[in-house]
């Protein structure tokens, strides 16, 4: 290359430059001056024009620095979840407990997911206006999520006074009823610390900023750990065995605290969560924070900000909503229903209802163990993506779903191979340890039932959990939520009740395998959307204001 033809130092102070007004990118070296697109001013400071660590970094470790943190956060939860399960199923002989604390559980969380549902798009909002160099937009977004957690939190009061009638109308038995109602009325009590966590942590996903949420519900979730092998066992101490069980046992009788059983559960699993919710809610309104993003100057509710929410995110709020509805009523009703009718004695009816929910519960924790990770990483798809799309590059928000779909492919596949080699020891983990082996044995085929039905969708259900997250990073939620809606009506309660009603002798495994072909139906529609490109001219932030003022550079939007 002759002198004459080498770049300036200006030039390459702005290699791998887009115009922040038009995008016009040239052959990767854009020479500071009028923009040969649109003719705007561009100095070698343009936050366009220098490239953020993080945007220099290869897209593996781009997906690697976001998603790891969200994958142990969501890993994190599943395991607290099944080693909660697991201390619950030592409260008694009975499999009734496990049963209890899912269905307890299960109710707040259908009306939880409203305020989950809406607030995920928080991470939208936050890494466009990141990614388009308005990162003072930002801290508005977190704090109308919290308000809007506040709000549906006393909103859920009636549904807490509700409980004993709703429960009552699925047939369980008077020992279940009265156990689900004590714990869902406490988780009910406590709404607003896991509605509100999520929400300032969506914040933190969306300025790629997730090692504040991981050691907010690592804490959490050790913390309610810790709790609840006080409060279940109590002076009575945990079963022989435990880890440092005379330690716990000496805590509780100083405090003098007689065991709790399945309330104390509950009670830890709120101490928990308000854990959650105040360090990042601390990190978010320190002075750091405060000077970069103004987070203590916008805590007013906004009504611009709540209809921005409102209007990407109702329908990601009612797909949750809808899902969740659907998925409980698949718990608490359908395999209920089916595993009575397994039985033709009446006497033995109560007993088989309980042990299909029972199983049913405990494959659905291993289940978890698949698809939060998952999860966590579709969080990560979504901030990338919304990053990418902020800074008018989608087809760098393409290849970064691509590559997140395959990493959630690879995942959940190896949890499908665990499933169909260890079913029954999975299973068999969860067996109160005075169960006769009778019910043991039975306890052990039904749940190894599921969990070969749930090996069938993994791959399936990667698709759709990463493609729904680039989906909604992109802005289009309108479409996933209302297939999601009619999909779920249509193939979990419906297919399940056709199940019930034509193939009776299969018990519970009928409601899980038409639940199978709800995911594997959704999971190549919402491929099939992505891959139609509708995606790629949703636009959310204004990038017309976002450019250099001639002689000012664009502040940049963030070190990473």
């Amino acid at each position: 290359m002759s002198s004459s033809n080498k770049p300036t130092k200006d030039a390459l102070a702005c290699d791998g430059a887009r115009c922040p007004a038009c995008g016009y990118s040239g052959d990767g070296l854009i020479v500071p001056g009028p923009c040969p697109g649109c003719g705007v001013m561009l100095s070698p400071q343009t936050t366009e024009g220098r490239p953020s660590r993080f945007d220099r970094l290869p897209p593996l470790a781009q997906m690697g620095i976001i998603a790891t943190p969200v994958i142990i956060v969501m890993t994190s939860y599943t395991v607290m979840q099944l080693v909660d399960s697991l201390m619950v199923s030592r409260i008694g002989p009975d499999e009734v407990y496990v049963a209890a604390q899912g269905n307890g559980g299960m109710l707040p969380y259908v009306v939880m997911a409203l305020s989950l549902g809406l607030c995920g798009v928080i991470n939208t909002y936050v890494s466009q206006n990141l990614g388009a160099g308005r990162p003072e937009r930002c801290a508005a977004y977190g704090w109308n999520g919290l308000w809007l957690s506040l709000v549906l939190a006393v909103c859920m009061i009636p549904l807490g006074l509700a409980m004993p009638f709703l429960f009552a109308q699925a047939d369980h038995s008077e020992q279940l009823r009265q156990l689900e109602t004590s714990y869902g009325q406490i988780l009910v009590a406590g709404a607003f610390f896991p509605m509100a966590a999520r929400a300032i942590a969506h914040f933190f996903y969306g300025l790629h900023r997730p090692t504040v949420v991981m050691i907010a519900v690592l804490t959490g979730n050790i913390t309610n750990l810790l709790c609840n092998v006080v409060l279940i066992f109590g002076s009575a101490g945990a079963p022989e065995g435990f880890p440092l069980r005379e330690v716990f046992q000496s805590i509780a009788g100083t405090l003098g605290i007689e065991p709790m059983g399945l309330t104390g559960a509950a009670i830890g699993t709120v101490i928990g969560g308000s854990i959650e919710f105040f360090i990042p809610f601390l990190v978010f309104l320190s002075p750091a924070f405060n000077r970069r993003y103004k987070t203590r100057s916008v805590w007013r509710p906004s009504m611009l900000h709540l209809k921005d929410i409102f209007r990407l995110g109702w329908p990601g709020s009612l797909m949750f909503f809808n899902e969740m509805f659907c998925w409980a009523y698949l718990m608490l009703r359908l395999l209920s229903k089916a595993g009575a009718a397994t039985v033709s004695d009446p006497a033995q009816a109560e007993a088989a209802a309980t042990l299909h929910t029972t199983a049913g519960w405990i494959a659905l924790r291993f289940m978890h163990l698949s698809f939060m990770p998952a999860i966590g990483i579709s969080i990560a798809i979504t901030a990338i993506v919304g990053r990418c799309m902020g800074k008018g590059r989608p087809d760098l928000a393409a290849s970064r779903a691509w590559l997140g779909m395959r990493l959630t492919m690879l995942y959940m596949g190896l949890c499908a191979l665990v499933f169909v080699l260890f079913p029954e020891w999975l299973i068999g983990l969860y067996a109160p340890a005075d169960m006769p082996a009778e019910q043991v044995a039975e306890l052990v085929r039904v749940g190894t039932a599921v969990m070969i039905a749930a090996a069938v969708f993994q791959l399936f259900d990667a698709v759709a959990i990463s493609m729904v997250g680039a989906l909604r990073g992109a802005g289009d939620t309108v479409w996933p939520g209302v297939v999601t809606v009619v999909l779920s009506w249509t193939l979990i309660i419906g297919g399940g009740e056709l199940m019930l009603l034509w193939f009776p002798s299969l018990g519970s495994l009928g409601p899980w395998i038409a639940a199978s072909a709800y995911i594997i139906i959704l999971g190549l529609a919402v491929l099939a959307r992505f891959m139609g490109g509708k995606w790629k001219h949703i636009t959310l932030v204004d990038r017309a204001d976002v450019q250099p003022v001639a002689g000012e550079p664009i502040q940049a939007a963030e070190k990473l």
